[in-house]
């Protein structure tokens, strides 16, 4: 597949790196030369200087024959408008945009991205992005990285293993024998920086940080069984009240759990703003780092705390300072990668990438087959991709254990007329079924085949 990527920042760039890693022809453009030799120099892409929206910058890219153009600059209206030439000018099939503005995003507008205004196929809000993460992390505190799949069936969670784990030192076929109506799989295990698929004689051990694929009625229990107490989120302080912290605020609001939320914002016209659209929540204006302030916002007596502004290193301050005042949860939004081995030792509990999430929304929509969701674990270093098996995939028909899957892959869960299965070898996988597959990023490759790559389904 030839995909042109306009944009070399950290989404562009971990695009690239998906696609190029997968055999895909990318050519990647961006006026920041910089940005373009270090895409070139770093991954097996070609690169282009120049503004993504001129026609002959996307003819030297290869607009002529490129199958999708992927639009993720800093600016929302080049980006439309590279789709607008895209389509007009090059007749390219297949259209991503990311888009930024609340104001191209409501849902009154929606029209002007038919084929015949603005011929934009998926748009993209990293904002909007961020606050279903935030969303998910608060209703999973501890977790430190959780996502749902199959319709809301199924949920993977990121789980830390302490010396108090029930079951360390315990060889994962033995879990099986143990609790053997728990509707949870193991299905990658972090340690000493690696992640890897696990078989059944391999164990968890104290430092491990293990993802586990369970049935969204075992929640609870598979959080008791690795020794994790789950609090009720009653109380809730928000440091950070723009786009994200506005929209985490706004869905806490319409959402059926109750929580309280307090915003506190920094900047007056951000603040009045947030204060304005927001109904039952208090905003305050000041410093998240003002131990004042937090007390005043009742930090102490709060269940958690999500500090969402522009600045890493003030997210993770405030955190750190939410801790000292007693929070018993914080959650970071933290852009840089280099800054995650931080967290531990700092105290942060749990912390969400936006360029993680943006790069999932967008890969859902880049996957063959029936996909229908794709998770990027980590940095990059595995993917969740939950599809429809198809009746030509060399899947159907057959059972689980009788699957030619490759080494860094395993099923996390399999549905079948809307009810979640428990992914055992004697379970066959029939057309229409929907699995979920955890695959490290080097093996993604062949669980596509798996799904029948077919250009038909693109």
């Amino acid at each position: 597949m030839k995909v042109i990527i306009c944009g070399a920042g950290q989404v562009g760039w971990q695009i690239a790196r998906h696609l190029a890693n997968e055999s895909n022809d990318v050519t990647v453009v961006d006026s920041n030369t910089d940005l373009v030799r270090r895409a070139t120099e770093t991954l097996d892409v070609q690169g282009i200087a120049g503004f993504a929206s001129y026609p002959d910058v996307l003819d030297r890219a290869g607009a002529g024959d490129a199958d999708m153009i992927i639009a993720a600059t800093y600016s929302d209206e080049v980006n439309m408008v590279t789709c607008q030439v895209a389509h007009s000018v090059f007749a390219i099939n297949r259209k991503i945009a990311r888009l930024r503005s609340q104001s191209y995003l409501t849902a009154i507008y929606s029209d002007l991205y038919r084929r015949d205004h603005m011929p934009i196929d998926v748009v993209i809000s990293p904002e909007r992005e961020v606050a279903k993460a935030a969303m998910k992390r608060l209703s999973a505190p501890a977790a430190f990285d959780t996502e749902t799949f199959l319709d809301g069936k199924a949920q993977l969670l990121g789980l830390s293993v302490d010396d108090e784990c029930p079951i360390v030192n315990t060889p994962l076929r033995q879990l099986t024998d143990l609790f053997s109506t728990l509707r949870s799989v193991v299905v990658g295990i972090r340690r000493d920086g690696s992640l890897f698929a696990p078989e059944a004689g391999d164990q968890l051990f104290a430092g491990d940080e293990c993802y586990v694929f369970t049935h969204k009625d075992d929640v609870g229990r598979t959080m008791e069984i690795f020794g994790k107490t789950t609090r009720k989120q009653e109380r809730v302080v928000i440091v950070g009240g723009g786009n994200v912290g506005l929209a985490v605020a706004s869905a806490l609001e319409a959402g059926k759990s109750r929580i309280r939320a307090k915003v506190i914002e920094r900047n007056r016209q951000s603040a009045e703003i947030a204060a304005e659209a927001l109904e039952k929540t208090i905003v305050l204006n000041g410093d998240g780092l003002d131990a004042a302030l937090l007390n005043e916002a009742g930090i102490a007596r709060a269940d958690a705390m999500l500090t969402v502004t522009d600045d890493d290193k003030t997210n993770m301050l405030a955190a750190v300072r939410a801790k000292a005042e007693g929070c018993p949860m914080t959650i970071a939004l933290v852009n840089d990668p280099t800054l995650v081995p931080l967290m531990g030792p700092l105290g942060i509990d749990a912390y969400i990438n936006p360029r993680a999430t943006t790069v999932s929304s967008i890969l859902r929509h880049v996957r063959h087959g029936r996909v229908r969701e794709v998770y990027s674990v980590g940095d990059a270093e595995a993917e969740v991709i939950e599809a429809e098996v198809l009746s030509t995939s060399p899947m159907a028909g057959q059972m689980l254990r009788d699957i030619d899957f490759p080494e860094g892959a395993l099923v996390g869960a399999v549905m079948k007329d809307g009810k979640v299965e428990r992914p055992l070898g004697t379970l066959r996988i029939e057309a229409g079924d929907v699995v979920a597959i955890f695959a490290i990023a080097g093996d993604v490759p062949e669980v596509e085949r798996l799904l029948q790559v077919s250009i038909d389904f693109f």
